[in-house]
């Protein structure tokens, strides 16, 4: 009796493990079909970024794939990490060669690599009669996300290896001030410059970190390779980003949706307005249009500020020249002038050049060359009826669409052309 309950047993455990091996087996084999049929539709979701002891993330080197995040584009990340085609560190004879150096802006992940801002004035560049025959040569070292931190570090330690005649750093006011302090950025995964006294000096306490401890782990480098090469994986990721993103959709509207809803209910009847705007009330992206009020943000624009000089002082002590470009923000150029008065009313600021006239001032006292793109965008945006940010349905809100980048890219090669290189 025992012996047939142990051949029961047995054959029980056989069953089970036949079923479980069989589920294995279909599984792979689903997983197999899957991958195939996402290659062939020519799927991708990758993740464009690594860790980095020094700047916290960058580009990962070779990786490509498509973007659909915003906009649409197929991307490829060169050799170096940089979102660009390739270049040699050497410099070509007779060529000038200019380093652009910003965040997403400057990346430029949206749209296609030729529709780039920066490609659109390098093209230009070519015909400038002040350039004396010289080619032009624009390196991108753009990466989202950078504040002027990063964007110091990177001058530091990658630009120079390409010997650059001129060094462009592209600032996007909507969040670099706010990037550059850990109050306003609420992470501890990157480094800062802070104020010891009278001197900046750099804070890279990240890489003690937990999270910066996993993130180069052996382990989590075996999860971000099962990423990057396995496309059922990214389909995974694109599921996760895209519930992430539709929930935080409904939690906030950008300042230019909020006023189009203001305007949906024009019809009300008026309301007294409330005479203390509250910071609060505004979100920290806002307050940068309104002089800073509180410590907090005095010293972002302080560590912002002993930055730019900063870079200015390291350009030129290699012999290049300094060149501070300020870009725009959606609601700075929408092209409708009372949608813009509303959200000034509505954060209670009087100046929506406010950031861009304060770098440009620093730039006089300071001696360095800060051009301001946004008043011209602007008037363009007016006087044509376009909107320079945005796609689809979020149109007027977020990064530079193809049309901003081309209107972006004529206006600093006229710049460059006309005044920077004269």
């Amino acid at each position: 009796m025992e012996q047939k309950n142990l051949t029961q047993n047995w054959s029980r455990k056989k069953r089970v493990f036949v079923k479980f091996t069989l589920l294995f087996i279909s599984l792979v084999i689903g997983l197999f079909v899957t991958e195939i049929a996402l290659r062939i539709i020519n799927y991708s979701f990758p993740t464009f970024y690594s860790p980095d002891e020094y700047r916290g993330y960058v580009l990962t080197p070779k990786i490509e794939g498509w973007y659909r995040k915003e906009g649409e584009s197929y991307v490829r990340i060169n050799s170096d990490g940089l979102r660009d085609v390739e270049h040699n560190k050497q410099k070509p004879a007779n060529t000038l060669r200019i380093a652009v150096i910003g965040d997403s802006y400057a990346e430029a992940l949206q749209v296609p690599l030729e529709n780039a801002f920066w490609k659109i004035a390098e093209n230009r560049l070519q015909n400038c009669s002040a350039l004396g025959g010289r080619q032009v040569e624009v390196i991108n070292f753009g990466v989202s996300g950078y504040g002027t931190a990063q964007e110091l570090i990177t001058l530091q330690r990658q630009v120079w290896e390409y010997s650059p005649d001129v060094v462009l750093l592209a600032v996007t006011t909507n969040n670099d001030i706010s990037d550059n302090l850990r109050a306003l950025k609420k992470t501890d995964e990157i480094p800062y410059f802070v104020y010891r006294g009278d001197k900046l000096e750099l804070d890279d306490s990240f890489r003690t970190t937990s999270a910066f401890r996993w993130r180069t782990s052996k382990l989590s480098k075996s999860g971000t390779w099962l990423r990057d090469n396995l496309r059922f994986v990214q389909l995974g990721h694109q599921a996760q980003y895209s519930l992430k993103n539709y929930l935080a959709k409904r939690r906030a509207q950008t300042p230019t949706q909020q006023i189009s809803n203001q305007q949906k209910t024009e019809t009300a009847p008026p309301q007294q307005p409330n005479p203390v705007v509250r910071a609060e009330d505004v979100g920290i992206d806002n307050l940068i249009y309104r002089e800073p009020a509180d410590a907090v943000w005095q010293e972002a624009w302080r560590v912002t500020e002993g930055l730019l000089v900063e870079m200015r002082n390291e350009v030129e002590s290699k012999n290049a020249k300094f060149l501070v470009v300020t870009l725009s923000n959606g609601i700075q150029v929408f092209p409708d002038a009372a949608p813009r008065r509303a959200f000034l009313e509505k954060i209670g600021a009087n100046d929506i050049f406010y950031p861009d006239t304060r770098i440009k001032n620093l730039g006089t006292r300071e001696k360095f060359t800060v051009y301001n793109l946004a008043p011209e965008l602007q008037l363009f945006a007016e006087q044509n009826k376009v909107y320079l940010h945005g796609f689809g349905e979020n149109i007027g809100n977020g990064h530079w669409n193809i049309d901003g980048h081309r209107v972006a890219g004529e206006k600093l090669s006229q710049k460059l052309c006309e005044e920077f290189f004269k």
